[in-house]
Protein backbone atom coordinates (compact mmCIF):
# COMPACT_ATOMS: atom_id res chain seq x y z
CA UNK A 1 0.00 0.00 0.00
CA UNK A 2 2.60 2.56 1.04
CA UNK A 3 4.63 2.03 -2.14
CA UNK A 4 2.00 4.09 -3.95
CA UNK A 5 2.97 7.04 -1.76
CA UNK A 6 6.65 6.48 -0.97
CA UNK A 7 7.57 6.15 -4.64
CA UNK A 8 6.60 9.78 -5.27
CA UNK A 9 9.29 11.78 -7.00
CA UNK A 10 11.14 13.59 -4.17
CA UNK A 11 11.09 16.78 -6.25
CA UNK A 12 7.28 16.81 -5.93
CA UNK A 13 7.43 17.41 -2.18
CA UNK A 14 10.34 19.84 -2.14
CA UNK A 15 9.19 23.30 -1.16
CA UNK A 16 9.54 26.30 -3.41
CA UNK A 17 9.03 29.92 -2.48
CA UNK A 18 7.57 32.32 -4.98
CA UNK A 19 7.42 36.05 -4.59
CA UNK A 20 4.47 38.14 -5.66
CA UNK A 21 2.88 41.51 -5.06
CA UNK A 22 -0.61 41.79 -3.66
CA UNK A 23 -1.82 45.34 -4.12
CA UNK A 24 1.71 46.69 -3.95
CA UNK A 25 2.72 44.61 -0.93
CA UNK A 26 5.59 42.19 -1.59
CA UNK A 27 5.15 38.74 -0.09
CA UNK A 28 6.33 35.21 -0.70
CA UNK A 29 4.52 31.92 -0.49
CA UNK A 30 6.15 28.56 0.16
CA UNK A 31 4.45 25.46 -1.23
CA UNK A 32 5.50 22.02 -2.35
CA UNK A 33 6.29 21.65 -6.06
CA UNK A 34 3.23 19.47 -6.69
CA UNK A 35 0.92 22.23 -5.40
CA UNK A 36 2.61 24.78 -7.68
CA UNK A 37 1.95 22.43 -10.62
CA UNK A 38 -1.76 22.20 -9.76
CA UNK A 39 -1.96 26.00 -9.35
CA UNK A 40 -0.33 26.40 -12.78
CA UNK A 41 -3.01 24.17 -14.31
CA UNK A 42 -5.76 26.11 -12.55
CA UNK A 43 -4.33 29.43 -13.75
CA UNK A 44 -3.95 28.19 -17.33
CA UNK A 45 -7.57 27.06 -17.44
CA UNK A 46 -8.66 30.67 -17.03
CA UNK A 47 -5.89 32.28 -19.07
CA UNK A 48 -4.01 33.67 -16.07
CA UNK A 49 -0.53 33.48 -14.65
CA UNK A 50 -0.09 31.84 -11.26
CA UNK A 51 0.50 35.27 -9.69
CA UNK A 52 -2.74 36.57 -11.20
CA UNK A 53 -4.58 33.51 -9.88
CA UNK A 54 -3.12 33.97 -6.39
CA UNK A 55 -4.08 37.63 -6.37
CA UNK A 56 -7.61 36.80 -7.47
CA UNK A 57 -7.98 34.02 -4.87
CA UNK A 58 -6.64 36.33 -2.17
CA UNK A 59 -9.00 39.15 -3.14
CA UNK A 60 -12.06 36.91 -3.39
CA UNK A 61 -11.23 35.25 -0.06
CA UNK A 62 -10.79 38.66 1.56
CA UNK A 63 -14.11 39.84 0.12
CA UNK A 64 -15.93 36.69 1.18
CA UNK A 65 -14.45 36.53 4.68
CA UNK A 66 -14.09 40.26 5.25
CA UNK A 67 -10.33 40.09 5.72
CA UNK A 68 -8.15 42.85 4.41
CA UNK A 69 -4.62 41.52 4.94
CA UNK A 70 -2.82 38.43 3.76
CA UNK A 71 -3.74 35.66 6.16
CA UNK A 72 -1.00 33.61 7.76
CA UNK A 73 -3.01 30.62 6.52
CA UNK A 74 -3.02 31.64 2.87
CA UNK A 75 -0.55 28.88 1.94
CA UNK A 76 -2.80 26.36 3.68
CA UNK A 77 -5.80 27.80 1.85
CA UNK A 78 -3.94 27.31 -1.46
CA UNK A 79 -3.15 23.68 -0.59
CA UNK A 80 -6.83 23.10 0.17
CA UNK A 81 -7.77 24.77 -3.13
CA UNK A 82 -5.52 22.33 -4.98
CA UNK A 83 -6.90 19.33 -3.12
CA UNK A 84 -10.50 20.47 -3.67
CA UNK A 85 -9.81 20.99 -7.37
CA UNK A 86 -8.45 17.46 -7.75
CA UNK A 87 -11.20 15.88 -5.63
CA UNK A 88 -13.95 17.75 -7.48
CA UNK A 89 -12.41 16.68 -10.78
CA UNK A 90 -12.32 13.09 -9.56
CA UNK A 91 -16.03 13.31 -8.69
CA UNK A 92 -16.80 14.70 -12.16
CA UNK A 93 -17.96 18.06 -10.77
CA UNK A 94 -15.11 19.88 -12.53
CA UNK A 95 -14.38 18.67 -16.08
CA UNK A 96 -10.98 17.07 -16.56
CA UNK A 97 -10.78 18.85 -19.93
CA UNK A 98 -8.42 21.71 -19.05
CA UNK A 99 -9.80 23.73 -21.97
CA UNK A 100 -12.96 24.32 -19.91
CA UNK A 101 -12.36 27.46 -17.82
CA UNK A 102 -13.19 27.25 -14.13
CA UNK A 103 -14.95 30.63 -14.41
CA UNK A 104 -17.44 29.07 -16.85
CA UNK A 105 -18.69 26.55 -14.27
CA UNK A 106 -21.80 27.05 -12.16
CA UNK A 107 -20.32 27.15 -8.63
CA UNK A 108 -23.63 26.25 -6.98
CA UNK A 109 -23.95 23.13 -9.16
CA UNK A 110 -20.33 22.13 -8.47
CA UNK A 111 -20.82 22.56 -4.70
CA UNK A 112 -24.35 21.13 -4.49
CA UNK A 113 -24.77 18.22 -2.05
CA UNK A 114 -21.14 18.11 -0.94
CA UNK A 115 -20.43 16.87 2.59
CA UNK A 116 -20.64 19.61 5.25
CA UNK A 117 -16.89 19.33 5.88
CA UNK A 118 -16.26 20.38 2.25
CA UNK A 119 -18.41 23.50 2.01
CA UNK A 120 -19.69 26.13 4.41
CA UNK A 121 -23.36 26.57 5.15
CA UNK A 122 -25.01 28.73 2.51
CA UNK A 123 -25.16 32.29 3.72
CA UNK A 124 -24.44 33.80 0.31
CA UNK A 125 -27.84 35.41 0.06
CA UNK A 126 -26.86 37.77 2.89
CA UNK A 127 -24.57 40.73 2.33
CA UNK A 128 -21.05 40.13 3.66
CA UNK A 129 -21.58 42.50 6.61
CA UNK A 130 -24.63 40.57 7.72
CA UNK A 131 -22.63 37.33 7.64
CA UNK A 132 -19.86 38.72 9.84
CA UNK A 133 -19.75 38.10 13.55
CA UNK A 134 -21.44 40.91 15.45
CA UNK A 135 -19.06 43.22 17.27
CA UNK A 136 -19.86 43.36 20.99
CA UNK A 137 -20.58 46.83 22.26
CA UNK A 138 -18.12 48.28 24.82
Amino acid sequence: MCEIFVRANPDSYQTQSRSLRLHGMATSIRLETLFWEVLEELAQRDGMTVNQLLTRLHDELAEHRGETSLSANFASFLRVCCLRYLLLQNEGRIPSDTNVPIRSLDARAVLDSLPASWVEADSSSLPRRAREEPVPSP
